[in-house]
């Protein structure tokens, strides 16, 4: 009987992003495995020591790890076993990167606001975390591109000062002092949470004065909130599943290419739900126009229906559209249909001539190529890279 694989995980579970690392991990294991999993205690997350000892103590062949505590993440690479660990920037000896694409993270953030008519942007995150620094700076470096500034939450230094009654009330504050109306991106959902509850105390409407973005798309934290948080989906578990392919090759002693020593977390598409759910523009007619065409999404429609639904002439809206959100109908119209496909692609099975089927189109090369154009690849591509496995 051969050995079974035992796997540390090193990873936490009360939010989506750990969760949906272990769903990918799982599967993983249900289709190449099966490993034997020892799970990290909660209460020893709190203490390096403990977490070390229970580790050495187990007869385990790899890791997998999850911490933004660089002590923890030295002593995982000094222990010598193959790991992933998300905490690392770079390999380390035996051990390899679970990385997030902040960049890419920051300006899909910036551009989703950007396309609503935005001109006031700000960020709020945790100043001590680097990630949410890189999301920022990302974001306000895309919002600087447009001759634009981004106002930034600061922190109070005195750690009693953070708890969350205090600080939802310095976010308060901050949000009081801000031109209206103005895009919030929050650097995660929890952080979202406090903006909303800043807008609250504060007696800001959402998303009238304040439109809040958040990431991680915890469906969970998303839905519960008032009114409903929008937020960045992330690749999270098709990274789970790629961190425990690398981690099988490294256990078997298999070389790895030189993409494989770097598992990426991207974004995958934005969750429009009731706080951001508005169109930034004074052009009543511009923001019905959006809201009619994004409402029928699964159906063909042409720049003549919007403008018979806004009660304008094609020439009149033309003009209008393009004098408040610099493009034209036409490019809305697929703009809106191509982000539907990708939602689609991500979210389903169906093959995409039945994708394209479904939006309206008998031929799937038209809609093919207007992805293309917007995406950088292909539908085929873009399911291989995003969609489910």
């Amino acid at each position: 009987m051969s050995k079974i694989t035992r796997v540390i995980l090193m990873v936490e579970r009360s939010r989506a992003f750990g969760r949906g690392l272990l769903h990918g991990i799982v599967q993983y294991s249900n289709l190449y495995g099966p490993w034997l999993f020892y799970i990290q205690p909660e209460s020893y997350r709190k203490s390096r020591e403990r977490s070390y000892k229970w580790m050495k103590d187990l007869d385990a062949d790899g890791i997998i790890a999850y911490t933004w505590d660089a002590k923890l993440a030295d002593m995982i690479v000094d222990f010598g076993l193959p790991a992933m660990i998300r905490g690392i920037d770079k390999p380390t000896g035996n051990s390899y990167c679970i990385t997030t694409d902040q960049v890419a993270i920051g300006s899909m953030a910036a551009r989703y606001f950007i396309e609503r008519g935005f001109q006031q942007f700000a960020y709020c995150g945790f100043d001590d975390m680097v990630w949410s620094r890189r999301r920022g700076e990302n974001f306000s470096k895309m919002v600087a591109g447009l001759g634009l500034e981004t106002f930034f939450y600061r922190q109070p230094k005195a750690k009693r000062l953070r708890t969350a009654d205090k600080e939802q009330a310095g976010i308060a504050k901050w949000l009081s002092s801000l031109p209206k109306p103005i895009a919030v991106m929050a650097s995660n959902d929890d952080r979202g949470q406090d903006v909303l509850a800043g807008c609250k105390i504060a007696g800001l409407e959402v998303p009238r004065e304040v439109a809040i973005l958040g990431v991680d798309n915890d469906e969970l934290l998303c839905g519960i909130s008032y009114p409903q948080l929008s937020s960045i989906a992330l690749s999270i578990e098709r990274a789970g599943y790629e961190a425990a392919r690398v981690l099988d090759k490294l256990m078997k002693g298999q070389e790895l290419s030189d993409n494989e020593k770097q598992v990426t977390i991207s974004p995958l598409n934005i969750v429009t739900r009731q706080s951001t759910d508005i169109m930034a523009v004074e052009d009543r007619c511009v923001a019905e126009a959006v809201h009619f065409i994004r409402k029928h999404t699964r159906e063909v429609i042409q720049v003549s229906d919007v403008a018979q639904a806004v009660g304008l002439s094609r020439r009149a809206l033309e003009k209008r559209f393009r004098t408040a959100l610099a493009r034209s109908v036409h490019d809305e119209i697929k703009f809106t249909r191509v982000n539907q496909m990708a939602n689609m692609l991500m979210g389903t099975n169906l093959p995409i001539s039945q994708v394209a089927r479904l939006l309206g189109y008998p031929d799937v090369s038209n809609i093919s190529r207007y992805f293309k154009q917007l995406k950088g690849m292909s539908p085929l591509e873009y399911r291989k890279k995003f969609g489910p496995k």
